[in-house]
Parts: C-alpha cells; sequence; structure tokens
C-alpha cells in the first residue's frame, strides 16, 4: 500500500512524507552548506546527500550525551542534517542544542521518530541548553521503513510506545491522543500480514512521535531506555521486548484507557517478528535486574506514569520480560 505523499507546514517546521520524498530534499534543506551526520548504511540509502555536504561525520555507536560532546569541536556550521535513525538525529538536536543558533534537517532510516520531538540529551557540559527539534523533516519510507524485518519490527515496538503512553501523562490533551490512536492503527496494520506495510509503518511513527513529543513519556520508555543505556540492549530490541509488560501495567493504571489490550498483543507479535520476545534472548543476566530496576527508579520520568513505579514494581516487570 502506497500512502498519498503530504507536506505539514507545522508552526516553524516543515514536515514533508511520501514515497520519493528523498528527492525534494535539495528543497527544503536549502542552498546553504550544511554538515551531513550519518552511519553507512544512510550514506549507502543517500549517496546524493552526502556527495552535497560540507563535511560528512559518521555518528559512532554510544550514548547520545557522550557521542555528542566528542563530536562537539569536529561538527562546523549553522545546519546539521542528520539521516540515520534515532541515535543520529538526536546526537544532531544535541548539537544544535549545545551551540546555537543551528537549524536541524532530520532524515529518519528507522521509526524512531526522534525527527519529530525535542527530546534529547545534551552533550557533556552543556547543561541547561534548550532543547531543539528539527526545523526540517523529510520522511520517505523508502529511508524510514528500510531496515530488515526484525530491525523494522523493534523499530515499529518503540513508536507503539510513544502511542501507547502518550495519551496517559498528566501532559495528555485531544490532539494528542487522536494522533496516538491513528499511529497505533497504522503500527499495529503495518505488522497485520506475512510481509510488513513499510508506508503504514513510516507514516504511523509521525504521528505517534508527534504525540510523545505533545505529552511526553513514562513507565514502558524509562524501562527501555534503563536497558539501552546501563545493560547495552538496542534500544528498539528494548522496546520490543518490555512493551508487551509494560502494556499490561498502564492497563492496571488506566481501566478506562481504549486500545490497550490491543497494543499489548500487537506489542507481543512485534516481539516476535524482532526476535526480542525475552531479555535472556538480549543478553541480559538475570543477576542484572535489580540494579537496573534501582537505575530505572530514580527516572524522574515514571511520575508521568501516575503512580509512579516503585523499584520492586520495575524488577517485576523486568522478571516477566526475561
Amino acid at each position: 500500500m502506497s500512502l498519498a505523499p503530504f507536506t505539514w507546514r507545522d508552526g516553524e517546521r516543515v514536515v514533508r512524507f511520501g514515497r520519493g520524498a528523498l528527492a525534494s530534499a535539495p528543497e527544503l534543506i536549502g542552498p546553504g552548506p550544511y554538515a551531513l551526520l550519518t552511519t553507512p548504511r544512510g550514506v549507502a540509502a543517500a549517496p546524493a546527500l552526502a556527495a552535497g555536504a560540507a563535511a560528512v561525520h559518521e555518528v559512532p555507536p554510544g550514548r547520545v550525551d557522550e557521542v555528542s560532546a566528542g563530536m562537539r569541536a569536529a561538527v562546523r556550521g549553522p545546519l546539521l542534517v542528520a539521516l540515520g535513525g534515532g541515535r543520529v538525529i538526536d546526537v544532531a538536536k544535541a548539537l544544535a542544542a549545545a551551540d546555537p543558533p543551528r537549524r536541524v534537517a532530520a532524515l529518519p532510516t528507522t521509526l524512531s521518530a526522534a525527527e519529530m520531538t525535542a527530546t534529547h540529551r545534551l552533550p557533556a557540559g552543556a547543561g541547561g541548553a534548550a532543547r531543539v527539534r528539527p526545523a526540517v523533516v523529510l520522511n520517505d519510507p523508502a529511508l524510514s521503513a528500510s531496515q530488515p524485518e526484525p530491525g523494522l519490527a523493534a523499530s515499529a515496538a518503540n513508536a507503539l510506545g510513544h502511542a501507547a503512553e502518550a495519551p496517559l501523562t498528566p501532559r495528555a490533551n485531544p490532539v494528542a491522543t487522536l494522533a496516538a490512536g491513528r499511529a497505533a492503527e497504522l503500527l499495529l496494520a503495518g505488522f497485520d500480514g506475512p510481509e510488513p506495510n513499510r508506508d503504514a509503518l513510516a507514516l504511523g511513527a509521525l504521528p505517534a512521535g508527534y504525540a510523545m513529543d505533545s505529552t511526553g513519556y513514562g513507565l514502558h520508555h524509562v524501562l527501555s531506555q534503563t536497558l539501552a543505556r546501563h545493560a547495552g540492549v538496542g534500544h528498539g530490541p528494548a522496546n520490543a521486548a518490555m512493551l508487551p509488560h509494560a502494556a499490561g501495567a498502564l492497563a492496571e493504571r488506566f481501566p478506562e484507557a481504549a486500545g490497550l489490550d490491543a497494543i499489548a498483543a500487537g506489542a507481543a507479535r512485534l516481539a516476535s517478528r524482532a526476535g526480542a520476545e525475552r531479555l535472556r534472548d538480549l543478553g541480559v543476566a538475570r543477576a542484572a535486574l535489580p540494579s537496573l530496576a534501582a537505575a530505572a527508579a530514580e527516572r524522574t520520568e515514571l511520575a508521568n506514569t501516575p503512580p509512579a513505579a516503585s523499584a520492586a514494581e520495575l524488577q517485576r516487570l523486568y522478571e516477566a520480560a526475561w
């Protein structure tokens, strides 16, 4: 299924979606020089974008705050173009925040929806800087939904987690809730058949990210991000492993919330297709679960899913996923 392309002017940013949208990158980015932040997979997918850059910087694996701090001296210029997944885009946002004024243009190669948010860590030493969201978002399903199926399913679980949590935080609002509901429908439909519906997945990630940016995140993303930061689990697989269990915890807190049972069931299917059904299969030792729960319990974002989970509840959820 191919979905109709569109251009959405949302305040200070412009969002373009659709097959072939990559060809409009020069128009949206503008004529000035830009620094490209990317990965080898990104360069291979969009070589013309790399060829037109004043400088190309490969974003290494690692934590966003540490990676951006290490790249800060080398990355120059007022326009940063991020071609990659959530880590690449978050590093570009972190660098723009640390040394303003800078604009970020984001071309996602995963469903992380980092391109839709001002949520990111800051480089070490840049505390207090205002967060940045990309001024240009170019979502071409040929790029954003281009991962092989296991990685795509894990990335879809991350986006589905945004849609699950957005209607339930204290900052929830009707617009974000509507966006999250439609996002969940698209993301669940994207893996209904034997082959992924990549256009539906790409489009679903956009409103999911929009909703999360509006309302913030809570329990599920704290669980997943703690695994990524402290246990070395990939962000997508961490989301895939935890969402079936986190959705159940959300349903207990918000029994009136619609759609959580469908999200939990759909998340279990995504975890299976991602090869991320159990934390033990992702390299997490059972002995590490108490320390992971303790680290997660320190996160202030838990208050966005009232009542805030205790370390004991967090450990029970990790145990259930192990």
